[in-house]
């Protein structure tokens, strides 16, 4: 008898996000047209779990996330539906709206965000129906917009820590993500739920702050020995399995064994980029659709670089995402930055 897939849960922030194009960021007090408004879904569950879906539409997806009683809310809970996501997981604040973010996003893909974290910030542990898990893998982020899961906690470091710890000893796969927070204190809210993560999947900046490193040199220019040592250092902080990187110019994986990978990442034509907001999440679902499927970490990185990928193509960051057939020919198509440069 053929076992039944228990699939990926993805669980914390969910946002409601307005894209708005502008061709520049302004001085204070100053004006700037906005040439284009759109609404979308936002933050690590919508963002992650959708582009799962689309990616592969037979591996069983449940969000777990709280939304407020309002529009917003009901517009994302209907876009989940929509894309296959069990939504038993998502539960209601009586006190909160749901959390919003305005993306202020300029033609060469950056952007700023205002962001409001609503019922983001009362999302608790008691929130998450412990019985009802049974899937095989457990995503959660992001670290710094979850107030309740940031807590200390005496025994554990913080409240994310002893709720991954209770998950692990239930046999499920751990993972985390990260906000990238200039405010944030990286190694007090970070390092302690290392201990309990199977994957640590973040960006340069977020792995790198952890440990008070820089990625970048005094000339701007990637530093792949500090985020090689930030991952090791992630490593000996407790991550059981593997450390993922993800930046402009490549992603990288480091094994609990040691073992070093790097992948560039493709060439995508500066002209048909239309934006790069929820890029690392389309990584990320890159990553967990890899790790689930049991890939080498030289094919996850590979699939997840082609994933953030189709993520330019579009201004919001669900729309651009493909099906894993159609992923896998975008490097064929686009070629690799390695071609051009190397770090």
């Amino acid at each position: 008898m053929i076992s039944k897939a228990k699939g990926i849960t993805i669980a914390g922030t969910t946002l409601l996000d307005t894209v708005k194009n502008i061709e520049t960021y302004p001085k204070a007090g100053m004006l700037v047209h906005i040439s284009d408004i759109k609404r979308s879904v936002g933050g690590c569950v919508p963002n992650v779990s959708i582009n799962l879906a689309k990616i592969d539409r037979n591996i069983p997806i449940k969000a777990v996330t709280k939304i407020g009683k309002d529009e917003n809310g009901e517009f994302i809970r209907k876009e989940l539906k929509t894309n296959g996501i069990n939504v038993d997981g998502v539960c209601c604040s009586e006190s909160e709206p749901t959390g919003f973010c305005d993306v202020m996003s300029i033609p060469s893909g950056e952007r700023t965000f205002f962001l409001k974290k609503g019922a983001n910030s009362v999302f608790s542990p008691e929130d998450v129906d412990e019985e009802s898990l049974a899937c095989d893998m457990f995503h959660i982020g992001y670290i710094f917009l979850l107030d309740q899961f940031d807590k200390e906690d005496k025994e554990f470091g913080t409240v994310m820590a002893r709720f991954l710890s209770m998950l692990q000893k239930k046999g499920i796969k751990t993972s985390i993500d990260v906000v990238s927070d200039a405010t944030g204190n990286y190694s007090k809210k970070i390092i302690p739920a290392l201990k309990y993560c199977d994957y640590f999947i973040v960006n340069e900046i977020e792995c790198c702050e952890t440990w008070k490193l820089s990625p970048y040199s005094e000339l701007g220019e990637l530093n792949v020995e500090s985020i090689h040592m930030a991952m090791d250092k992630c490593i000996e902080a407790g991550v059981s399995r593997k450390v993922i990187v993800h930046c402009k110019e490549a992603c990288f994986c480091l094994d609990k064994n040691g073992e070093f990978t790097t992948v560039f990442s493709l060439n995508v034509p500066k002209e048909i980029i239309k934006g790069t907001v929820g890029a690392g999440d389309a990584f990320c679902a890159g990553c967990l659709y890899g790790l689930y499927k049991g890939l080498q970490d030289k094919e996850i990185l590979e699939f997840a670089s082609a994933a953030a990928a189709c993520n330019l193509l579009e201004a919001n960051a669900t729309d651009g995402m493909k099906d894993k057939n159609e992923i896998i020919k975008l490097p064929a198509k686009y070629g690799r930055l390695n071609n051009k440069k190397s770090l």
